[in-house]
């Protein structure tokens, strides 16, 4: 079958808007695709793997079937990357360092806190083969520091896999209404502190001729409504990722992005998160933006934040599954979409026009009914004008 780019009409049973009711109606319950997975991660971790003897390796079903000689791998590690505080702790990273651990591997888990709760389930729930290491991503003497711990029990073996998750959306709201510090710190986590992990690890990477793996989001690529700093980050780590994945290939390592579907963790479903980010936006907004935007408006867009975020699916296994995907198979792909609806959502975008896909995607996201507050009353003053010039025309009959 033959696809025509977006540029070119497409031939279809139903009409571009039927079809765009039909497929935005048969997605609702997905409510958006977008990776909020990465909202609030505070646990940051990096997970080293070492070659396991080849009969401790028994992949889920849902892996492809591992090469016969991955025993001459040796030696294989992962590394990911960890958020700055407030966040919460990375679920997905969490089920990934236990599944990994369960399959043999060695373990270098970075977290924020050694004494942490996440860090203590992790002692508690994986082997005596999981190492925890106290990074901050956004810190560069931390993330030296790691390497330094890493090299120094990895002796002259390599690094298998670096999986780079750390992630945070520090607001929500318009480009406009958002600060330029909400945009630097998303910057300083999801591209500047991942760029840094990756660089730091690559010497080891390339020893091995091993695998990064590199949870980004939707967002990088498709503008998702009140998203600008969280998605501009997003996207220039997916740029920097692509690039780097053509520059490693002489080198035999292996570059994979992961774009999941939207998933419930960290701070996504606390209530108390949300109004807090609210009442830090309200606060920080020019009177004169507040005035045009109106809080009604901004705290619509709050409401439907949440209601999205709580409405995200818990079951984090397709992730998982594509993380150990990527890092064990022997041919991994260069990008994954990880759950339901992800790879419909980018057909939709790189085939359809541009007016459609932009409407497809609002209606998968924040379907916003209240406009800011100055047009509003533009659209006020049009009708009372409208209405006047009427009265004007009936008196004149």
């Amino acid at each position: 079958m033959t696809v025509t780019p977006r540029t070119t009409a497409l031939s279809l049973s139903l009409s571009p808007l039927s079809l765009l009711s039909h497929l935005s109606h048969s997605l609702s319950s997905l409510l958006s695709l977008l990776s909020l997975s990465l909202l609030s991660l505070s646990l940051s971790l990096s997970l080293s793997l070492l070659s396991p003897p080849l009969p401790s390796l028994s992949p889920s079903p849902s892996l492809s079937p591992l090469s016969p000689s991955l025993s001459s791998l040796s030696p294989l590690s992962l590394s990911l990357s960890s958020p700055p505080p407030p966040l919460q702790y990375p679920l997905i990273i969490f089920a990934a360092a236990r599944r990994l651990d369960a399959q043999g591997f060695e373990v270098f888990a970075t977290v924020l806190d050694l004494c942490g709760e996440g860090a203590r389930e992790l002692q508690k729930t994986c082997s005596p083969r999981l190492t925890l290491l106290q990074v901050d991503i956004t810190q560069p003497q931390q993330v030296q520091q790691a390497l330094l711990d890493t090299k120094a029990k990895l002796g002259l073996r390599g690094l298998w896999g670096l999986v780079n998750n750390a992630g945070v959306c520090v607001n929500f709201g318009d480009a406009e209404l958002s600060l330029m510090s909400n945009y630097r710190g998303c910057m300083e986590v999801n591209f500047f502190g991942t760029l840094n992990v990756t660089k730091t690890f690559l010497p080891l990477l390339r020893q091995a001729k091993g695998r990064i793996v590199t949870i980004s989001s939707p967002a990088g690529e498709q503008p998702f409504p009140c998203l600008a700093a969280y998605g501009a980050s997003k996207a220039a780590l997916n740029l920097f990722i692509n690039t780097l994945r053509h520059e490693m290939e002489p080198w035999g390592v292996k570059v994979s992005t992961i774009l999941p579907s939207s998933y419930k963790t960290g701070q996504s479903g606390n209530q108390e998160y949300w109004e807090s980010q609210y009442k830090s936006l309200i606060h920080n907004l020019s009177a004169g933006l507040l005035e045009e935007y109106g809080e009604d408006y901004t705290h619509e867009t709050k409401e439907l934040f949440q209601h999205f975020a709580q409405s995200a699916n818990e079951d984090l296994s397709p992730v998982i599954n594509t993380i150990s995907e990527a890092l064990l198979s022997p041919r991994p792909l260069v990008r994954y979409y990880a759950g339901p609806g992800v790879g419909l959502m980018y057909f939709v975008y790189s085939y359809f026009p541009l007016r459609l896909s932009d409407k497809f995607l609002q209606r998968l996201f924040v379907q916003k009914k209240i406009i800011p507050r100055a047009l509003r009353k533009e659209n006020n003053n049009n009708n009372n004008n409208i209405n006047s010039n009427n009265n004007v025309e009936k008196i004149k009959k």
